[in-house]
């Protein structure tokens, strides 16, 4: 999976691109249909905050996170992302089944 890591008024460190990679590696092996996920780092005066953006199962994924310090705010931002790409699994699973047709005497009857 690729990781792409961008910066906004900040320039990333290779610290911050490893940090990135670890947290963000552990949910690719959870999720191994994802093929990149593109990071925004951005640091405004009083906030150090993340976008992480993805396509998973055709659907873009987004999620964001905000903290005073930049690692904090990359290990919310992963765990907000496995269970936005959770609940996006569990929708798309929920619809795959063939949902019953009511018969036409059961809808009468009704």
């Amino acid at each position: 999976m690729q990781i792409n890591v961008s910066g906004h008024h900040v320039t990333v460190t290779d610290a911050i691109k490893e940090n990135v990679e670890a947290k963000f590696g552990k949910v690719a092996k959870h999720f191994p249909q994802l093929d990149s996920i593109n990071i925004t780092l951005t640091v405004e005066r009083s906030s150090q905050s993340i976008e992480a953006t993805t396509q998973y199962l055709g659907a873009p994924v987004a999620v964001q996170a905000a903290d005073h310090d930049m690692y904090t705010a990359i290990a919310q931002a992963a765990k907000k992302m496995e269970a936005a790409l959770a609940h996006r699994k569990g929708s798309v699973k929920g619809n795959r089944h063939d949902k019953p047709a009511l018969d036409d005497e059961d809808a009468l009857a009704s």
